[in-house]
């Protein structure tokens, strides 16, 4: 399994980026949405491998959030990773995260590929897995610099994703998990946030009785 892939952008093309990694160079499929630096500068990407009969092949985004909505699509009928990239290329993982927990099929059909009876599929198979797990929360966006996977004065959703499956692990449910992190405040506008800092703070707010049912 390869979970994530640091190194230099070799070279860029529509839909694909090779990543040079100590001299070995990853072929990585990508979506316009995630802003792949220029060639020469270091990109990291959380990655998914996919295994065919024929094949294997490495799907990338720059936001873990994203990684996790991909490999949500892909265990829906009928949606292939082709499918699950388009629909991410298309809209934001909130975006998208919405538009099934809400049934929204006219969004959903925006994407390409995707007709009514896959959007109703979509809504079928995954209404109840991205309705209250928090997915998309913090959701993926570019900054006024164009800077991908983060806003402009907001701590990094990778962190922020660790902080919560760090969470989650320990036992809370996701609407405690989601509830604490709330209470994070300003401290989840730092883009220096520590994810051992943001985690201690968390716990500090489930055991102070502030997050209802938290108790441990």
């Amino acid at each position: 399994m390869i979970a994530h892939v640091r190194g230099t952008v070799a070279h860029r093309s529509a839909g694909s980026v090779v990543i040079d990694v100590g001299g070995v160079g990853y072929l990585v499929h990508v979506t316009a949405a995630d802003h792949i630096p220029a060639q020469g500068q270091e990109v990291e990407l959380h990655t998914s491998l996919q295994v065919r009969e024929d094949s294997m092949t490495l799907y990338g985004f720059t936001a873990r959030s994203s990684l996790v909505l991909f490999e949500l699509l892909l265990s829906s009928s009928g949606v292939g990773p082709k499918l699950a990239l388009a629909a991410l290329g298309t809209h934001r993982p909130d975006v998208l995260r919405l538009a099934i927990a809400g049934g929204d099929t006219a969004t959903l059909t925006a994407i390409p590929g995707v007709g009514k009876k896959v959007a109703e599929r979509l809504v079928l198979d995954l209404k109840d897995k991205v309705g209250g797990d928090g997915l998309g929360t913090f959701a993926d966006a570019s900054d006024a610099s164009g800077t991908p996977g983060g806003t402009a004065g907001a701590a990094d959703p990778s962190v922020l994703a660790e902080v919560r499956d760090a969470l989650l692990g320990l036992g809370y449910s996701a609407s405690e998990v989601q509830a604490a992190m709330t209470e994070l405040g300003d401290a989840r506008n730092d883009p220096a946030a520590d994810a051992a800092d943001l985690l201690r703070r968390c716990l500090r707010v489930l055991g102070s009785g502030v997050v209802e049912g938290a108790g441990r």
